[in-house]
């Protein structure tokens, strides 16, 4: 068998952030996160405190806390009306390219996939950005398959050009890059970066990150930073719940949040919480590992410890527990999503296939509908430039 990449030892063409030690210590943290010990006075203490420390933070993550979610989702959402108000942003993702270079076992978009691959020229781009504009979105989410090969940084860069047209807000949601390369796309018009960590469990990491640039843990890892230090306003963080321990994950995912907040505070910090989905050709990719109340769990525990954190509720969820969770701690959703490519205009007759498949395919119309119904107000854009 071919000897694989050493997944811990960067690539030649890969910067090396040696000034920082985040990623170190998020990883002895997580190791040493020891859940089982909390007990009911541990969480009953977090609740009560007039400010969550990273010790509240890792009991209501804790198994002990599962019986206290109705409890934890009075204090969320006490924190969301404090922090956000009754506004509901929203937005869509807009894929590009489902081309990958990376043999990833739970993605649809895996290089060993037997998928149809597509890549929208530029006219299609365009196509798309304006049919998602005429639904009244002002913010969208541009994502490719994770292959430099096929979707590099200027045409991702001019995919950022165009959006600026038609777009207040821009996020990326690519594969990693080096700072001076986030630089680039910023200038381009890119607001925000999110990176899915996946897990942080190196060993299970190696385990299913079989091939490509991917594989590398810590580059990935420090990826945020590095988005950062290319003077993207905001960076999200995300572990993919259900590939390995999902509260070892999920605490790793706060703490990696946290510290970067604490080292670079001006900058806007996100959390996504997506669960496992199942994948064209892999019908055993499930999100069973986690379930909705366990899901709830984390994403109560989030707003707590981070208070001032945007929080996105994907279409990897249902209708129901997305608009409940709106009404707790989400302050982001997504509307009108598709995972395929070209899918947006009817105009692009060629179409690639999805990423994962959805379960919520609400209008962008019905989905404002569900959130005033639940005395919200959904909000397009929040920024704006002088």
């Amino acid at each position: 068998m071919k000897e694989r990449t050493d997944h811990m030892a960067y690539l030649p063409d890969m910067e090396v952030l040696s000034d920082s030690v985040i990623i170190d210590e998020v990883i002895a943290e997580m190791e040493a996160y020891d859940y089982n010990k909390y007990t009911e006075a541990d969480v009953k203490q977090a609740l009560s405190a007039e400010r969550c420390t990273v010790e509240d933070f890792a009991a209501l993550l804790s198994p002990a806390a599962a019986p206290f979610l109705e409890e934890m989702a009075h204090k969320a959402q006490y924190e969301t009306r404090s922090h956000f108000g009754n506004s509901v942003y929203l937005f869509t993702p807009l894929y590009i390219s489902n081309y990958c270079d990376n043999y990833c076992i739970y993605c649809g978009f895996n290089c060993n996939n037997n998928i149809n691959r597509m890549k929208l020229n530029f006219e299609q781009i365009e196509l798309e950005m304006k049919s998602i504009a005429e639904t009244g979105l002002e913010e969208i989410l541009i994502l490719t398959g994770e292959s430099r090969r096929m979707s590099d940084v200027e045409y991702i860069g001019e995919a950022c050009r165009i959006a600026k047209k038609y777009f207040k807000f821009i996020g990326l949601e690519i594969y990693p890059l080096n700072s001076d390369e986030y630089a680039h796309l910023h200038e381009c018009g890119a607001d925000f970066v999110t990176v899915f960590q996946e897990t942080y469990d190196a060993d299970k990491y190696e385990k299913l990150h079989l091939g490509g640039h991917k594989r590398v843990f810590p580059y990935r890892a420090n990826a945020q930073e590095r988005a950062i230090r290319g003077g993207m306003r905001g960076v999200g963080f995300a572990a993919l719940l259900g590939l390995s321990d999902f509260r070892k994950d999920a605490f790793a995912t706060g703490m990696h949040a946290f510290k970067l907040q604490k080292k670079y505070p001006h900058a806007e910090i996100a959390f996504s919480c997506p669960r496992l989905r199942p994948i064209v050709n892999n019908d055993k990719i499930s999100p069973k590992d986690v379930r909705e109340r366990e899901l709830l769990q984390v994403i109560l525990a989030y707003r707590i410890f981070m208070p001032f954190a945007s929080i996105t509720i994907s279409t990897r969820e249902g209708e129901k527990f997305r608009n409940n969770v709106i009404g707790l701690a989400a302050t982001k959703i997504s509307a009108g999503v598709s995972t395929g490519i070209g899918s947006h205009n009817d105009k692009i007759e060629k179409k690639g296939d999805e990423q994962f498949l959805i379960s919520d395919d609400r209008t962008v119309d019905e989905v404002c509908a569900a959130i005033k119904e639940k005395g919200l107000q959904p909000v397009m854009n929040d920024y704006v430039y002088v």
